[in-house]
């Protein structure tokens, strides 16, 4: 059976921290640290909730000084670095919630905190509450990251300002306006850093999806700077293309009103929970051009109250000749997950190319 992800937060993990705070801290003792852990309520505890609890038993041995807890702060992470131990790994964001659940008023030293801890392991959560609080001071300083020596810096500033960064904590006025974020986005569109990048890509997505004008101006605007920059558009309008809005439709030539479609069949028009959902078409170009093809098909899924929710899910994108076929056949998997529910009854699924969609069919989940 497979461990559940809390279980990262294990004895072995605390026992093997124990030796690290053991070396910096007078008053430790690994036996007290430990039965302050392992409490009755442990076992319940979720992942979120064993971070914070992990937190709390922290600052019961960390200095009262605030400052003064930040400066051990980095002789752990020092430590753990010489041991190989825990860099860029979850367990660890137990350090930046430590920052962001007792250093809120202590902005100064914990922007200091922050810079030094999203080196060892990211701080993107941990910003938010300070995003929140101290607003545009904050936001000011998240652009002086974009331009940081140190990659992991210039990835806090944009991962950290993104207007709608999955399970994070909700800054309302990046979603009503996202021009604080821009700046640091023009910083960063040229970054070496794939990983800085893909978090570029990622934050313009999210202010597509309130904004799609902004982006759209941002896309004209950084077209044929480079092919890491063409790529970073290309992701950050992935949800506007996806909803085959027209603009961006257009920005990529993809015109779909030569390309015919045909010999659409529903191989599976029963489908169990488990198994897959099957289906076939075939496409020509009748353009008498080459033609950028982007090829999608959506799955309209059964809600608990009978209305049908639908996601999207590319097949190809490609540039196919005057004349040229393709016979498709896609499957699309209804195996139990966690972030899914699946309900029996009638569902639907559409092809869709180049943002049009075409042609629909039914199935029956059973």
């Amino acid at each position: 059976m497979a461990s559940l992800l809390k279980d990262i937060y294990s004895l072995a993990f605390y026992e093997r921290f124990s030796k690290i705070l053991a070396q910096h801290i007078p008053s430790f003792t690994k036996k007290e640290f430990l039965r302050l852990i392992f409490t009755k309520e442990f076992e319940t505890m979720e992942l979120k909730e064993r971070m914070r609890h992990t937190s709390t038993v922290l600052h019961s041995f960390f200095p009262e000084d605030y400052a003064e807890t930040t400066k051990l702060l980095e002789k752990i992470i020092a430590s753990l670095r010489e041991t190989g131990f825990g860099e860029d790994t979850l367990e660890f964001m137990i350090l930046p919630d430590y920052i962001e659940t007792y250093g809120l008023a202590h902005y100064k030293h914990s922007v200091k905190a922050l810079e030094l801890v999203t080196q060892f392991v990211s701080c993107e959560f941990a910003v938010r509450p300070f995003l929140l609080q101290y607003g545009e001071q904050m936001m000011q300083q998240m652009t002086t990251w974009s331009l940081h020596k140190n990659h992991k810096v210039r990835r806090l500033s944009t991962e950290g300002m993104r207007p709608k960064l999955p399970w994070a904590m909700a800054v309302p006025v990046l979603k009503k306006d996202p021009t604080p974020v821009l700046a640091l986005l023009e910083n960063l569109k040229n970054d070496p850093s794939e990983w800085v990048r893909r978090s570029v890509a990622n934050n313009l997505n999210d202010i597509s999806k309130d904004h799609p004008a902004i982006v759209l101006e941002i896309a004209n605007r950084w077209k044929g700077i480079g092919k890491e920059t063409d790529a970073i558009i290309k992701h950050g309008c992935r949800t506007l293309l996806k909803q085959g809005h027209a603009e961006i439709l257009q920005y990529y030539g993809l015109e779909g009103a030569n390309i015919q479609l045909t010999n659409f069949k529903v191989l599976t028009p029963k489908v169990k929970i488990g198994d897959a959902l099957a289906f076939s078409f075939s496409i020509c170009n009748n353009n008498t051009t080459a033609q950028v093809v982007r090829l999608e098909y959506a799955i309209y899924y059964r809600k608990a109250n009978g209305q049908l929710s639908k996601k999207v899910f590319k097949i190809s994108e490609k540039i196919y000749q005057p004349g040229e076929q393709a016979e498709i056949v896609r499957k699309q998997k209804f195996i139990l997950i966690t972030t899914r529910t699946f309900y029996a009854g009638a569902h639907e699924m559409s092809v869709i190319i180049n943002g049009q969609e075409k042609i629909k069919g039914e199935f029956v989940l059973v």
